[in-house]
């Protein structure tokens, strides 16, 4: 006789019970977005490296007048200090989240640096048409998400190892709760 644990999740979102059952591929399936997600933004990061010298400039120069951060990225572009630290930052963070998701550990933390990037790629690529709402790399932000919230990383992921490393006779995340945030 074997033993097949119930796959519920669910929560409460302003006052409404959200309930759901998950079908027995799920956990496949979610290593699998993990993983698709992590190698998009990981060979993103090491196209930029590839070709480097990697210049943000150009992009945040060239924001559609129309964007609600068209004054703000024109003043990124215009102040040389920060085009050098993103010049560096967006393609070493591309490829740490990327090596991250892959490996399954600090999902959580990886995920949400992920969903931010392409949250600030939304805005830039936003040019007041309403059919902009659904462009990729605002569903890039959102699969980033899903990722985090299923704690992606505890499947098949470094994660599931790293929080139990004790430290003082103790899980690593009971002595330090707030490590789930950014692990999972």
């Amino acid at each position: 006789m074997s033993t097949q644990k119930t796959n519920e999740f669910g929560g409460e979102i302003g006052g409404v019970t959200l309930m759901g059952k998950a079908h027995s591929l799920s956990a496949l399936f979610i290593v699998l977005l993990r993983a698709t997600i992590g190698g998009m933004i990981l060979f993103a990061g090491l196209g930029k490296v590839a070709e480097w010298p990697f210049d943000a400039a150009g992009y945040l120069a060239n924001i559609d007048p129309a964007s609600p951060v068209s004054g703000l990225y024109g003043a990124m572009a215009a102040t040389p200090w920060f085009v050098e630290f993103a010049n560096v930052f967006v393609p070493a963070t591309q490829v740490l989240i990327g090596a991250a998701l892959i490996a399954g550990a600090f999902v959580r933390l990886a995920a949400l640096g992920g969903a931010m990037q392409m949250m600030l790629f939304y805005l830039g690529g936003w040019s007041g048409d309403v059919f902009a709402l659904f462009e990729s790399t605002l569903i890039y932000a959102i699969v980033f998400l899903t990722v985090a919230a299923f704690g992606a990383g505890r499947v098949l992921g470094l994660d599931a190892y790293i929080e139990k490393i004790e430290v003082g006779g103790q899980a690593l995340v009971e002595k330090f709760p707030a490590l789930r945030y950014v692990l999972g």
